[in-house]
């Protein structure tokens, strides 16, 4: 069995697309679906059980020696969550327990960090993972700080050599993009945002800049399409001696201004943009550039070239976005 936490959400459910064409082994999902439409992100799949976050310490009890790997993918991911005390229970203590859990029973654990714990870049985005490299990061809003309060929870415990997964893996995803993403509104990537507008032949929106660093649309990101992930999923399965916290992008920034190009070109349209000014809410906290270091996974053996952006944009929206039924 390959428990995939998450596994009904975006990063999650091209995860367990990847697991069913890599292996005909029985995949678990963790999440919680109440009234949302992440039910649809796994319809397709050959899911062997579906179990609540609320039940899954006690699935893992009746199920220790079934389980091949535990795939962390769930948390709650909105940049914008004002209960903090939710957050934590859900990205540090849930994490937490689940990795005490592989530890203690000889599972190899890989979850989802995030590109967010380095805040403004001040620090560059290099993905040392020591404790006083960890010490340097200012995350800017409570998700990031969750999943950086669970990367050095991991780093604390490893440099004490305390008890670990016999495989462990972290990835800090940066800005990730594609298929089964439709459910998370207001996150949902820009190449999603963008889609309706470029469809009807309007303008869309992006936001001025605020940096005279920066030309309007010229905030620059690293976007990885989420194949790309799922592929490092399965790579890191296949090899399992490879353990530690990576950055996960395509290693290569780009602006929102050549995102929405590529977007209106997939479809064979003109770009119109209009500029709007970021809210004062999140103003202060904007990053203005973002690009992964990818070189440490690549020493351990990652060599794939990245989807590039203009390829990525083009098979989302003319092979998902385009169709009537966009899942995967």
């Amino acid at each position: 069995m390959y428990l995939v936490t998450g596994g009904a959400g975006f990063i999650g459910s091209n995860i367990v697309f990847a697991l069913e064409k890599w292996k005909k082994a029985e995949i678990i999902i963790c999440d919680s679906l109440g009234n949302s439409e992440k039910w649809r992100n796994i319809a397709k799949r050959n899911i062997q059980d579906i179990v609540h976050p609320d039940n899954l310490i006690e699935f893992l009890k009746d199920n220790t020696l079934n389980i091949e790997a535990i795939i962390h993918m769930g948390a709650i991911s909105s940049t914008i969550e004002k209960d903090v005390d939710k957050i934590i229970n859900n990205n540090f203590r849930f994490s937490r327990d689940l990795w005490n859990w592989a530890s203690k029973n000889e599972v190899p654990f890989i979850f989802a960090s995030s590109a967010a714990t380095y805040g403004a870049g001040g620090q560059g985005f290099i993905d040392d993972f020591s404790s006083s490299a960890l010490k340097k990061l200012k995350p800017l809003n409570p998700y990031a700080w969750s999943k950086h309060l669970f990367d050095s929870w991991v780093s604390a415990n490893i440099e004490a050599d305390k008890l670990a997964p016999p495989q462990w893996v972290g990835l800090k995803f940066f800005n990730v993009y594609g298929p089964n993403e439709y459910h998370k509104d207001s996150m949902k990537s820009v190449v999603a945002q963008i889609y309706p507008s470029a469809k009807s032949n309007s303008p869309c929106k992006l936001f001025q800049s605020h940096d005279l660093g920066y030309e309007d649309g010229g905030q620059l990101r690293d976007f990885v399409y989420v194949d790309d992930c799922s592929n490092a999923i399965i790579w890191l399965l296949k090899n399992n001696k490879v353990s530690g916290l990576f950055n996960f992008g395509s290693g290569k920034a780009r602006s929102f201004k050549e995102l929405a190009n590529a977007v209106y070109e997939a479809l064979d349209k003109e770009t119109k943009i209009t500029y709007i000014p970021t809210p004062s809410n999140i103003r202060d906290k904007y990053q203005y550039f973002t690009e992964a270091n990818m070189d440490r996974l690549k020493k351990a053996g990652w060599d794939p070239a990245p989807t590039t952006l203009e390829d990525g944009v083009r098979n989302y929206v003319l092979n998902f976005l385009e169709n009537d039924d966009p899942y995967r």
